[in-house]
Parts: C-alpha cells; sequence; structure tokens
C-alpha cells in the first residue's frame, strides 16, 4: 500500500518496529512507529492496524490451538 505507515518508516525503524512487535510491545512499537515516522505522522489506530498485519509476518502464523498442531 503506497503511503502507508509502513511505507513511511526508514528501513532501520522497520526492523526495530518488528523487533518489537515480535516481543508482544505493541505500546512501544506504537510510540516507536510514531516517533519515526515521515509526516504526516500515523494515528494510534492506524499502528494497530499495522501492528495487526505485521504479527503474521514476524511471528509466523498462529495455530488455532498451540496444544493441538493437528487441530484436534
Amino acid at each position: 500500500m503506497e503511503n502507508s505507515p509502513w511505507d513511511r518508516l526508514p528501513p532501520q525503524a522497520r526492523i526495530e518496529a518488528d523487533r518489537l512487535i515480535a516481543a508482544g510491545q505493541h505500546v512501544r512499537a506504537i510510540w516507536w512507529m510514531r516517533e519515526c515516522s515521515a509526516a504526516p505522522k500515523p494515528g494510534i489506530h492506524a499502528c494497530l492496524d499495522l501492528i495487526s498485519e505485521r504479527i503474521p509476518v514476524v511471528r509466523g502464523p498462529v495455530s488455532p490451538n498451540p496444544l493441538a498442531p493437528d487441530g484436534r
């Protein structure tokens, strides 16, 4: 998506945002994305949407039941 909050982050800031998201530090990730973004700064809701998009990328797909990988 062109001009998305992710596109407005410099490459090094993207790496740190992914690290924070992978660690479950979503509040810090929001602060970091807003701090490092080029204008216009993304709002909190845009950052939350971005975090939701990035979680499967940085953590991998999540099994519906982590105790039963075969779905039972």
